[in-house]
């Protein structure tokens, strides 16, 4: 499948973006995900992307009231914020599909002490419907929203995903993860930090999602970039490759601060 190249537009669209790195980038995407035992907290470890507790991990927690893990599902994100927690804070662990919140409350409960699980809800709204519903806006002292994606690494490894493949992608998942991203920012507490994650590699996906934030709400948003040890710097946020990662990724992350001066708009 490597050598036949069976879908030229997904060829094209990578490679004028990633040029000659494309055919070394495409190579890594193929070879297996590189996972580590997350033990910190749990009765018992979970293995997830290293990546991915970086991208928890950069999620500022408030001390007390209660954060969102957006799109929660499988559980591995909510179980390193959950990890992080302090006594006084709670978390709502939100997935829309039913089949994918079975499998997170399943992880909730095989992995976390019965105190922890206590102060973790578990819903199944659709997180970009929360804007539209003043009762919600400010309400969360920070979230992750670690957004559904083109997930290159998946669709290289799917040859009826491949052969799918369309041009346009890209361009209807941005359209899903500014609905996300924009309610996510309406409902986070003025002050509070907002994460938003990809797995995807096209900046249509990362930055240009994330710098439609910054000119809506201009003034009223500050780009705290994650600090990793690992990721290139993108305009804003940071971008984790495999190819130069040892296997590590692909992750996308950039944070934001809502600045206390926000009001909520009439």
């Amino acid at each position: 499948m490597d050598r036949l190249l069976p879908n030229p537009d997904f060829e094209a669209y990578y490679r004028a973006i990633y040029r000659g790195r494309w055919d070394t980038l495409r190579k890594s995407l193929l070879e297996k995900r590189v996972t580590i035992p997350f033990t910190q907290g749990l009765k018992v470890p979970y293995r997830l992307d290293r990546g991915s507790v970086l991208a928890a991990k950069s999620l500022r927690l408030p001390d007390t009231g209660l954060i969102l893990d957006a799109c929660a599902a499988p559980g591995g994100k909510s179980l390193v914020l959950a990890a992080a927690m302090g006594s006084e804070l709670s978390l709502l662990a939100n997935e829309p599909s039913r089949e994918r919140r079975r499998r997170l409350l399943m992880v909730l409960e095989e992995h976390l002490d019965p105190e922890k699980r206590s102060r973790i809800d578990v819903s199944g709204f659709d997180a970009a419907s929360l804007g539209g519903r003043k009762r919600e806006h400010n309400r969360f002292g920070g979230i992750l929203l670690d957004v559904p994606c083109s997930s290159e690494r998946h669709v290289l490894g799917d040859a009826r995903a491949l052969a799918q493949w369309k041009p346009a992608r890209p361009r209807f998942l941005a359209r899903r993860q500014w609905a996300l991203l924009s309610a996510a920012f309406l409902v986070l507490q003025p002050g509070a930090s907002l994460v938003y994650v990809t797995c995807a590699i096209s900046e249509e996906e990362n930055d240009g999602v994330a710098s439609r934030l910054l000119n809506k709400y201009r003034t009223e948003v500050l780009v705290d970039e994650p600090a990793f040890p690992e990721g290139e710097k993108t305009a804003l946020g940071r971008l984790t490759l495999p190819d130069v990662s040892g296997g590590i990724g692909p992750l996308y992350v950039a944070r934001f601060r809502k600045l206390s001066c926000y009001r909520t708009r009439v």
